[in-house]
């Protein structure tokens, strides 16, 4: 089973880009993106709508920002968008799509280096987030969660590491969190499951020279349950062409039954 995540930085600046013709390529079994950018009545093309795939739009109240989206080729036993909390599901930033005990999920975390008020909100739902997150450890289903939470979690994660360490995404308080959610939370980072390497990052910025030398951040993932640890086969980060100011990541399980 294929599964791959990308925050997408407008879902129509990324049709132009050529995303649709190479997901049509790629074949993947879910596709998970992020950051939309557009409300439904926006997407009326059937472009948007793959007529080999299921599609689920959660789009943030806010026209032009945030928003989800989950694309499937079996069709979900069901859909949940949003997580229960009116300031995080206003802005779009969770879907799940469950095919039986497997739930495969979409999530937008915030960044806060816009303004410090946009942090202390990333740092209330890190907080608000663990108690869900035990939930669905403890439901005995099987959980992906992919997408782009924000965070680079180690020194490998990061290229500049020693710079960034006062700045939103790489701040001790938020690698800490990850610690405990890749650790006694129990939850694990697929990618890390497959490739220890250096240099592995899903996001750039478009200032300077990022890109072309490779000055990234890892920040997107896929967090899965305990009980899917051993079904990763394959990771890999897709660069050959550009869709985004991030890359697509793909993870590859076996998973029995889909």
């Amino acid at each position: 089973m294929k599964i791959v995540s990308l925050n997408v930085n407008g879902i129509r600046a990324g049709e132009r880009k050529g995303f649709f013709d190479w997901m049509k390529e790629l074949d993947a079994d879910v596709l998970c993106l992020q950051e939309i950018k557009a409300q439904e009545d926006q997407l009326t093309s059937d472009v948007f709508w793959p007529s080999n795939y299921h599609t689920y739009y959660h789009c943030a109240k806010k026209k032009g920002y945030s928003g989800v989206a989950v694309f499937s080729k079996q069709k979900p036993d069901s859909i949940t968008k949003g997580i229960g909390w009116d300031d995080f599901d206003c802005e779009g930033r969770f879907i799940e799509a469950r095919f039986g005990d497997l739930c495969v999920s979409s999530i937008y975390m915030p960044s806060g280096s816009s303004k410090e008020q946009r942090q202390v909100f990333k740092y209330d739902l890190m907080n608000r987030f663990i108690p869900v997150l035990r939930k669905k450890q403890a439901d005995g289903k099987k959980h992906i969660i992919c997408g782009d939470w924000n965070i680079a979690h180690k020194k490998i994660d990061i290229k500049n590491w020693r710079g960034n360490q006062k700045n939103s995404g790489f701040l001790p308080e938020e690698r800490a969190w990850m610690d405990g959610l890749f650790g006694d939370e129990g939850w694990a980072d697929a990618f890390r499951m497959h490739n220890q390497e250096a240099d592995q990052y899903t996001w750039w910025s478009n200032r300077g020279q990022a890109w072309a030398n490779n000055t990234g951040w890892r920040i997107d993932y896929h967090v899965i349950s305990s009980n899917l640890q051993n079904t990763v086969r394959g990771a890999s980060i897709y660069k050959d062409q550009r869709f985004s100011d991030h890359a697509p990541l793909i993870i590859d399980y076996d998973i029995p039954g889909l």
